[in-house]
């Protein structure tokens, strides 16, 4: 058995940056794993510590720079990793959803999967739509928004409870090969220990083009623009109250009573 678990690579920045043009300064970027890809790596994993001979791959889209963050999901447990990347999509600006969606049909087109976990979402641009498209893409059975995943390798199925609005959970029995967005807290992702960073360093990692998964340079031509980024106003000041318990209390309800909210 096989299970593929699409990560990605995000930015992550500090109280303290500045904006040139639609990008955020390379000098006040840091770069990790994104949130819930790592649940669904950890989940992979347990999957397979709990069925025995399950393989587990995982596949990004990034430069040669996100080989650090791709191993350290091989050091969490995953058996061997794939990176997609060249030129034309180093000359893109922005990746849609539907771009990012056909470049990974093509790896599952060529791993076959029996599962494909996805993060509910990117930290940096929370588009919340790629795990549900790559679904739809390649002919999955699918659930987005799973908090809990009970599953059954004999009979081919995964029974799973996924978050909806207003509080609401469902449960239900989804069909393998299938593709579950995962939810943060339905596990507890492991850190990875000194041996398993050592191990992940002879760990498989393959880098593949476009032109190696047959797919069209043209995927690139995002329908989607980035035009403007901004840090959004605010209306309101914060007034950060110091000092002793005593003094701290005098000046809160000074404050409650110049906002007219207590007499």
């Amino acid at each position: 058995m096989k299970v593929l678990v699409t990560v990605k690579e995000v930015v992550t920045v500090g109280d303290e940056f500045e904006i040139s043009g639609t990008e955020i300064g390379e000098q006040y970027r840091e770069y990790d794993l994104n949130e819930w890809d790592d649940y669904a790596v950890e989940e992979a994993v347990q999957i397979s510590e709990a069925e025995g001979d399950v393989e587990v791959v995982t596949a990004t889209i990034g430069p040669e720079r996100s080989d650090e963050t791709i191993r350290m999901a091989l050091a969490k447990g995953a058996d061997r990793a794939l990176r997609i990347w060249d030129d034309n999509l180093d000359a893109a600006d922005t990746l849609d959803v539907e771009a990012k969606a056909e470049i990974l049909s093509a790896v599952v087109d060529a791993e076959e999967p029996d599962l494909v976990l996805t993060g509910v979402q990117a930290e940096d641009d929370a588009f919340g739509g790629t795990g549900v498209a790559l679904a739809e893409r390649v002919g999955y059975e699918w659930a987005a928004v799973v908090n809990d995943l009970d599953f059954d390798a004999e009979a081919g199925v995964a029974s799973v409870r996924r978050e909806l609005e207003g509080g609401v959970e469902e449960l239900t029995d989804v069909d393998l090969p299938a593709v579950l967005t995962i939810q943060t807290g339905i596990n507890e992702p492991r850190y990875a220990s000194l041996r398993g960073i050592r191990q992940a360093q002879s760990k498989p990692l393959d880098v593949r083009t476009l032109a190696d998964l047959d797919v069209d340079a043209a995927v690139t031509d995002s329908a989607l623009d980035v035009t403007e980024m901004y840090v959004p106003e605010t209306e309101s000041d914060v007034e950060l109250i110091e000092g002793g318990a005593d003094e701290s209390a005098g000046r809160l309800a000074e404050v409650l009573r110049e906002k007219g909210v207590a007499e």
